[in-house]
C-alpha cells in the first residue's frame, strides 16, 4: 500500500453535483433556488425567528410584569428537614453550608435560607445565608444558635 492508491472506504464520500454550473449539468438555469422571491437572491438572510410574515412567536405570546435582574433566589429548607436530619443521624450538632451540600439540601453556588416550618428539638448551631423571624425563634428556643454569614 502506497499514497498513490489509497482511496476512502466505498461510501464514505459522497461526491455532490456541482450546482449553477450550466444546463448540461442538469442543475443550472435556477441552481436549485426556485423562481423568483426572496430566497432566490443573492444575499438573502433572514431574521432569526421570521415565520414568513405570520406574527412570530415571541410577539405572540403575552408579556407582562417586571424581572428585577438584580433578584437574589435563596434555597429554602425548612427546620423540619433539619430535624429529621438530626433524628437519622446525618447531622448532630452544628449545621453549615458545607454539611447542607453533602447531604444534597443545597448546591455548592446557592444562598440558603432557613424556613420556620415544621418543628425543632435539637439543639442545633446553624450557620446559612439568612433566616426567617419563625425560624430563628425557633432555633433559640430549641436552645441553639443562628449565625448568618
Amino acid at each position: 500500500m502506497n499514497l498513490h492508491n489509497l482511496t476512502p472506504a466505498e461510501g464514505s464520500v459522497k461526491k455532490g453535483k456541482r450546482i449553477a454550473r450550466g444546463e448540461g449539468s442538469g442543475k443550472g438555469g435556477t441552481a436549485t433556488r426556485g423562481h423568483n422571491g426572496q430566497k432566490s437572491r443573492s444575499g438573502y438572510s433572514r431574521k432569526i425567528g421570521f415565520e414568513g410574515g405570520q406574527m412570530p412567536l415571541q410577539r405572540r405570546v403575552p408579556k407582562f410584569g417586571f424581572t428585577n435582574i438584580n433578584r437574589k433566589e435563596y434555597q429554602g429548607i425548612n427546620i423540619e428537614t433539619l430535624q429529621a436530619l438530626v433524628d437519622s443521624g446525618k447531622i448532630t450538632d452544628t449545621v453549615t453550608l458545607d454539611i447542607l451540600i453533602a447531604n444534597r439540601l443545597a448546591g455548592k453556588n446557592d444562598l440558603v435560607k432557613i424556613l420556620g416550618n415544621g418543628e425543632l428539638k435539637a439543639k442545633l448551631s446553624i450557620t446559612v445565608h439568612k433566616f426567617t423571624a419563625t425560624a430563628k425563634a425557633a432555633i433559640e428556643a430549641a436552645g441553639g444558635e443562628a449565625v448568618t454569614l
